[in-house]
């Protein structure tokens, strides 16, 4: 993509009410665009993040054996009803049509994917499943904030799966965990998996999955020696107690921010809609459910708190929307000009056309202007192309972390771009 074409552009300044690094940094840098509180349009440069995000999602609930749905989010009174959630859910969206019919905004699925699937699957032969989809969600939160980690409009993916037997459940729990695990390092973020309270969701004991950042809403205990983790909220041990796993640690505290969560649904849904199946004994059985949710747009605002300086954000290579920001410089001398011009045009050209991704600065603005503005928008590497470079067959690479740069043959710059992009 070249800069000239971009619509957006980055700010000069940061947004005055931000009150968190990824609502400065998205903002300013043109990621996103606040419409109201706690939603939020997403940018070009903002709307490829959260794709690469979401097919790492989906790559690796496929890898599960989760089989990707489209469900409605608006969703007829009936079914929340039946399950209690109409009147227990404070969040719920509820909108009254001219008709007067009664409507809720979809802040998760259980309602909608029970009677969807068990009205289908009613064999035991045909378990066990599990299904996902990746859509937009609302809750009616009193106090959106957090930039994109806490919205009242939010990117979601959200997987259920259905088991004749609770030891069908805890195998397939564990191997979800595992993923979850895998997958968050994707994105270069440490999850620590805590115990917390199903809360709305389930009675049952769930499992939440947090990275430490200072705009995170939840408080945990963590042990630095081993995995042990858990929400203050539940917590029957307190900052500084030895570590029940090691008792050689010591708990630490930290402000965290959920990224997924798994839940034990128990049968309570299959009960609620009456959709029961045939087991191998010819009986009526509910199934057990689990409900596990990854919310994407939250993981990208993470992201940005976990990475970024005093000069922007550090984009993971995973989620970058772009791999490399190639600056060409403006030169006083129009014939040098217009070689730094053409060649830069045919470095793009070449490294398009075999599939590396290059946002090109190809504006009409001074060298300070364009490097602040890399720094910004985070790509993972920098290429300069200036007079000077040219005249000594170099082009200038920086990584984003580097503190120096360095000059590299442009015969070579081809081959060893390719080697950065796929390593």
């Amino acid at each position: 993509m070249r800069s000239s074409h971009l619509f957006t552009k980055t700010e000069r300044q940061a947004p005055h009410d931000a009150d968190t690094a990824n609502a400065r940094l998205l903002i300013q840098g043109g990621f996103v665009d606040p419409l109201m509180a706690g939603v939020y349009s997403y940018l070009p440069l903002g709307l490829r993040v959260l794709r690469r995000i979401e097919a790492i999602v989906r790559e690796e609930m496929n890898k599960l054996g989760g089989q990707e749905v489209l469900m409605p989010t608006l969703h007829p009174k009936d079914p929340w009803v039946k399950t209690g959630g109409w009147d227990s859910i404070d969040v719920l969206f509820k909108i009254k049509s001219r008709t007067g019919n009664e409507y809720a905004l979809g802040q998760s699925e259980e309602e909608i994917v029970t009677p969807l699937v068990l009205s289908r699957a009613k064999s035991y032969k045909q378990f066990p499943l599990a299904v996902y989809q990746i859509h937009w969600k609302y809750r009616d939160e009193l106090r959106a904030k957090s930039g994109i980690m806490r919205g009242r409009e939010f990117f979601m993916k959200d997987m259920y799966s259905f088991h004749t037997s609770q030891e069908d459940f805890d195998r397939f729990y564990q191997q979800a965990k595992e993923v979850y695990l895998r997958l968050f390092s994707r994105f270069g973020l440490t999850a620590k998996v805590t115990e917390a309270s199903g809360g709305a969701f389930s009675k049952k004991v769930s499992y939440e999955f947090m990275v430490l950042t200072d705009a995170g809403e939840d408080d945990i205990l963590y042990c630095e020696r081993c995995d042990f983790c858990v929400n203050k909220e539940i917590a029957t041990v307190k900052e500084g107690d030895a570590c029940p796993r090691k008792q050689d640690g010591a708990l630490k505290s930290a402000r965290a921010s959920e990224v997924g969560n798994v839940f034990d649904l128990g049968t309570k849904y299959g009960q609620d809609f009456d959709l029961p199946f045939i087991d191998a004994d010819g009986n009526k059985q509910f199934p057990i459910m689990g409900c596990y949710g990854i919310g994407i747009s939250r993981v990208m605002g993470v992201i940005v708190e976990k990475f970024n300086d005093e000069k922007g954000i550090i984009w993971p290579k995973s989620v970058s929307p772009f791999a490399v920001t190639l600056v060409s410089l403006s030169n006083k001398d129009p014939e040098v000009q217009r070689q730094v011009s053409e060649r830069a045009a045919e470095l793009y050209e070449e490294w398009t056309k075999q599939g590396i991704e290059v946002f090109w600065d190809d504006r009409d603005a001074s060298p300070g202007e364009k490097f602040s503005s890399a720094d910004l928008l985070g790509f993972p590497l920098r290429l300069v192309l200036s007079g000077r470079t040219m005249a000594d067959g170099m082009i200038e690479w920086k990584g984003r972390t580097e503190a120096e740069s360095r000059l590299v043959p442009l015969a070579d710059i081809t081959e060893k771009l390719m080697m950065f992009v796929n390593e």
